[in-house]
């Protein structure tokens, strides 16, 4: 059963399994663009098509990039958070110490 398929309905999507266009008799020679090689094209849209496809991949590697960094930032404000917080902590058992010792000498 061979089946040729139609402009609406192509056997195949492929462009390489397509039959190439021939020139129609009704056209005189010469009056269209002269063909160009398929294979510059054909590299060209492999090249888009795998560009397209790396796109989401690039996507998903610059946001995990940027949850890092933010995560990064995160720590180093709560590093500091905690480092003021014992800072604190330490003047105020440094003046609890010295109160102590100011009694002590005055009694």
């Amino acid at each position: 059963m061979n089946i040729t398929g139609t402009i609406d309905r192509p056997l195949t999507h492929d462009p390489k399994k397509q039959a190439p266009m021939k020139p129609s008799t009704g056209e005189p020679t010469g009056s269209a663009i002269p063909d160009f090689t398929a294979t510059g094209a054909n590299d060209s849209r492999q090249n888009r098509t795998r560009e397209m496809q790396l796109i989401p991949e690039a996507l998903a590697r610059a946001h995990m990039h940027e949850r890092i960094q933010e995560a990064e930032r995160e720590r180093r404000a709560m590093r500091l958070v905690v480092a003021r917080r014992m800072q604190r902590r330490a003047e105020r058992a440094s003046l609890r110490a010295r109160r102590a010792l100011a009694m002590a000498v005055m009694q």
